[in-house]
């Protein structure tokens, strides 16, 4: 097949076209949704009998080919430099930079070598979701049919073109099964229905028919029943329509840009705020130092390297390494494990934080196809007769209509009614299911009546009625029954039936009058089998689910009552149309189903319930479903969805299930628990020894550690904090959302830095009493701190962890072996030969068993603490 540009090339060389004016690449294009069909083919420039080839290769090259934008792909390049610009890594990249001015190479070199690790695991990490996400595109229609003339006089012909050659103004034509190539005017239809569930979200047909002169349009992009959108499919009947819009011109590409912009999520949130907070201390600690070194002994500039070394200390250089391995761990295990492919890193951590779940209920809660729930008669008893004539027409009008496959609803009633409906009465002719008489009508043979045929029609409710023997009063009851029934959330279907004398002549729509009413038959939603089980998991982990569905508020609410979830009162978008939006905020949050939505009213809902402090995932499919997506902050959505959804999406996963989101939560949870305990052990161990080398520095004539042995310690200290991102948590973490509240954490920091300044203190004493007689006071007093620091983070790393607790087991772990190791160096690397090179001097023996003493009352203290946070309703 020739490419687009070179058919097109060729046929402008054997035509040369004469010089046009300058167009825009996609201009407006007329009114489809008011214009008579006569007034669009005249503005479009075209006939019944289509263009010919040579206008149809100009109009190409103005507007362009029939696709939509490409999306900007990110390159390795443009991830990495991306990624540096993550606060933490900021933050690092300048501690290196001072370090490397202050002439500490070796603690620059560290610095820059973590950064480095960081960016290249997150890039590899994001780069392998972008393929795998690439590999789940579907495959898109090649061809279209389209009708085209050789000549201004050469007879009209049907001929199959790339999707991408389609122009404004082409006259298309669709059978069952059709990909519509772009949005299109119906000229003529017969039986037409079209899945839009990649533009709506919902899975039932919609039923599509020409209008000559269209009167008001329906609410919503996509629900004039003369237009067709790019995106949707044909799932029966046939039709001949005008091309009208294509490419970036098309509703689905107007929806799919709608959704553009970076939102700013709950990772960003909790990252800033929390480097603010170190910031902040990292730029009041090293004036601090050359201050009181310069007041107190006189050291000038000397103390700046020292100084340095203090903000390096107080910073977790190893953040973005544990940080990003943590988030790829996670990714790695959905995607092996449960197929769930996450796009963005970041998302995984926002996932354990989300507490607001929205969704659709189609597909969801339910599954993609109605049931029959009740057969009533006319007095609205349970009738089981009325399902049997609801079968035999069913049944018939699928096998003498031609029908390629019954609809959802025929469907469902053929699965009621089980063997019953081949066993029915005979069938002898069937007039098949009209979009605008809203009816089917099944002729069989009277059963025990020779002679005689009944006519068997179902249908609307109202069009079913207009056609029966019925008195104005008792047509008024009838129609009542039905409200009621509509009101309660039931899709209904009326049954009516008429006996005839048999004939061989063809059987008309006009036959339809005179009819006996016979019921109702009313539909629910196939609830989805793991849905009740799956809302009953993600409320034992703290997550509220939002319904947001286009459908009736009586539908939404039945399914949310069929599943043991109370719907309370049900918000329409006509009434959220009336609030303001602090108003929709404090009614979103006690809100469960908001009804009749458009895609507007989503995104307006999901952005109400983030300005109230929630964090907030969504799950769609459909283009409609984009702005919403947009605005939570983290996007779900099945592989299943449209190639804009997935693209746009966080998270995708392998069905559109709510028992694939929990498992995605708890992995985030997973995650995002091993990143705060990581956070909270190592702000507060830094933070303590920032508070213990400041007094310490305000005391003794000698610096209290020197800049290569801090360097050394926080190497060993990071080393054994890659732990954390190994670490199994504790089920109490994976019970409610993970997030990373700044005052928090400084609370948190604060008051467990200030028990460890206070052990650090407490091993000063130790040293003063152990260590005054010693010659090499200066290098004693640094291995004896050496070793109490290693220790002491050791110790924190076990109590504080975010591990199981002792009911669920203390079986070694990553952390407990990380910590053993820590403590192993702590107390020998001073007696090794690495000692002296380092300046660090032999200890006596009873520094060692005094320091136990210390350390023992260390942890006691921090047991206490921690018990004391819990019941305060603290996280560790």
């Amino acid at each position: 097949m020739e490419p687009v540009a070179e058919r097109a090339a060729a046929c402008r060389a054997v035509a040369p076209v004469p010089p046009q004016p300058p167009a825009p690449e996609h201009p407006a294009p007329p009114d489809a949704t008011r214009l008579t069909s006569l007034q669009l083919l005249r503005a479009h420039g075209s006939g019944p009998r289509g263009l010919t080839e040579e206008e149809a290769a100009r109009r190409l090259a103005r507007h362009g080919e029939n696709a939509l934008p490409a999306r900007r792909r990110i390159t390795r390049r443009r991830r990495l430099l991306r990624s540096l610009r993550d606060p933490f890594t900021t933050v690092l990249l300048c501690l290196g930079v001072l370090s490397a001015v202050v002439a500490a190479w070796g603690t620059a070199t560290v610095i820059c070598s973590l950064v480095l690790v960081s960016c290249v695991l997150r890039v590899t990490g994001e780069h392998r979701a972008d393929r795998s996400v690439g590999l789940l595109r579907a495959l898109l229609p090649t061809t279209a049919t389209v009708v085209r003339r050789a000549g201004d006089e050469a007879p009209p012909q049907a001929r199959e073109v790339p999707v991408g050659e389609v122009v404004p103004g082409d006259v298309v034509r669709l059978g069952p099964g059709d990909l519509v190539p772009a949005d299109v005017r119906l000229l003529r239809a017969t039986g037409l229905s079209v899945h839009q569930q990649a533009l709506t979200g919902e899975s039932a047909p919609v039923a599509k028919y020409a209008v000559q002169e269209p009167g008001a349009p329906p609410p919503g992009p996509f629900a004039p029943p003369h237009l067709c959108f790019q995106g949707s499919s044909v799932a029966y009947g046939s039709a001949t329509a005008l091309v009208t819009a294509t490419g970036a011109g098309t509703r689905f590409a107007a929806a799919h840009r709608a959704g553009d912009g970076r939102r700013f999520t709950a990772f960003d949130r909790s990252v800033h705020g929390i480097s603010w907070t170190l910031i902040r201390f990292m730029l009041l600690t090293p004036p601090l130092v050359l201050v009181a070194g310069a007041a107190l002994h006189g050291r000038g500039l000397e103390t700046l390297p020292f100084a340095v070394a203090v903000a390096v200390g107080l910073t977790p250089e190893m953040l973005p390494v544990v940080v990003t391995t943590a988030l790829a761990r996670g990714a790695s295990r959905l995607a092996r494990e449960h197929r769930v492919i996450v796009t963005r890193l970041p998302a995984l951590h926002d996932l354990g934080a989300v507490d607001v779940l929205c969704l659709d209920k189609t597909g969801t809660l339910t599954q993609d196809r109605p049931v029959v729930t009740r057969a009533l008669d006319a007095e609205g008893r349970d009738d089981p007769e009325v399902l049997r004539w609801a079968a035999a027409n069913a049944w018939w009008t699928l096998h003498l209509a031609d029908l390629p496959v019954p609809d959802a609803l025929d469907e469902a009633v053929l699965e009621a009614a089980g063997e019953e409906a081949a066993d029915g009465p005979e069938g002898i002719a069937a007039l098949p299911f009209d979009p605008v008489r809203r009816l089917s009508t099944a002729v069989v043979r009277t059963p025990g009546r020779l002679g005689r045929h009944t006519l068997v029609v179902k249908g609307a409710v109202e069009q079913v009625l207009d056609r029966c023997a019925l008195g104005p009063d008792e047509r008024e009851r009838l129609l009542g029954l039905a409200a009621a029934e509509a009101a309660a959330g039931s899709r209904l279907l009326a049954v009516a039936v008429a006996e005839r004398d048999a004939r061989p002549g063809e059987w008309t729509h006009a036959d339809e009058r005179g009819l006996t009413f016979r019921g109702l038959l009313t539909f629910g939603d196939a609830l989805a089998p793991t849905a009740a089980d799956a809302l009953g998991e993600l409320a034992g982990r703290g997550v509220g689910v939002k319904i947001l569905t286009g459908d009736h508020p009586g539908t939404a609410a039945q399914v949310c009552r069929d599943l043991g979830l109370d719907p309370g009162q049900v918000l329409t978008a006509e009434e959220a149309d009336r609030l303001t939006d602090a108003e929709l905020g404090s009614v979103a949050r006690r809100t469960t189903v908001f009804a009749r939505c458009g895609p507007g009213h989503k995104a307006r809902v999901v952005a109400a319930l983030r300005a109230g402090g929630h964090t907030v995932g969504f799950l769609g499919d459909g283009v409609n479903d984009l702005p919403a997506l947009h605005a939570a902050d983290v996007g779900l959505c099945p592989r299943g969805a449209v190639d804009a959804v997935r693209e746009s999406a966080d998270v995708v996963l392998a069905e559109k299930d709510l028992a694939a989101v929990d498992r995605a939560i708890t992995a985030g949870r997973h995650s995002g628990g091993n990143i705060g305990t990581y956070l909270r052990i190592t702000l507060s161990s830094n933070l303590g020894n920032v508070f213990a080398m400041l007094a310490t520095a305000l005391l003794l004539p000698f610096l209290p550690m020197l800049p290569a042995q801090v360097l050394v310690q926080n190497l060993c200290f990071d080393a054994a904090q890659l732990a954390f991102a190994y670490e199994r948590p504790s089920r109490a973490v994976l019970r409610r959302p993970i997030r990373l509240r700044p005052r928090g954490f400084l609370r948190f920091i604060t008051g467990f830095g200030l028990i460890n300044a206070a052990a650090d203190v407490a091993t000063f004493g130790v040293l003063a009493l152990t260590t005054h007689d010693t010659h090499a006071s200066q290098e004693a007093f640094h291995a004896g701190w050496f070793t109490e620091n290693l220790l002491t983070q050791a110790l924190v790393m076990v109590i504080l962890r975010g591990g199981r607790h002792a009911a669920e087991g203390w079986s070694t772990g990553p952390v407990h072996r990380a910590a053993l190791g820590l403590a192993v160096i702590g107390v020998l690397l001073p007696l090794s030969p690495l000692g002296p090179l380092l300046a660090m001097g032999t200890l006596p023996p009873l520094y060692y068993a005094l320091l136990a003493t210390v350390l023992a009352l260390y942890a006691l203290v921090l047991v206490l603490a921690r018990r004391r946070h819990e019941r305060a309703g603290g996280a560790v």
